[in-house]
């Protein structure tokens, strides 16, 4: 993942601590059930699109696109926040998704 956000790296390194606590309740909430990678990044691409978080967006589209999402799997797990969040937000997140699916494909 070589677009994370270096304000995100800068942080890490500077905070270890705070670094190692983050990556652990990670592996944990992703390790405890039966969830499977896509799944659950597909549900984190929702939870940030509802959220309306742009960085989130892109950070959980890259990780889908890892775990094998297709471009059209991601644009439904966006397209299905409609109805919750509303149309300009779900466009919102179509456009941060776009930024992602964009250059996989350059």
């Amino acid at each position: 993942m070589s677009d994370i956000p270096k304000r995100f790296k800068d942080f890490m390194e500077a905070h270890p601590a705070i670094a190692a606590a983050y990556e652990s309740l990670g592996t944990a909430v992703h390790s405890d059930g039966p969830l499977d990678e896509k799944t659950r990044s597909l549900i984190k691409l929702g939870i940030s699109t509802g959220a309306g978080l742009e960085g989130a967006v892109h950070s959980h589209a890259r990780k889908a696109l890892e775990a094998g999402a297709t471009k059209e799997e991601m644009q439904h797990a966006v397209i299905l926040a409609i109805p919750t969040i509303g149309f300009p937000s779900a466009m919102a997140a179509l456009s941060w998704l776009e930024d992602i699916i964009s250059k996989e494909e350059n």
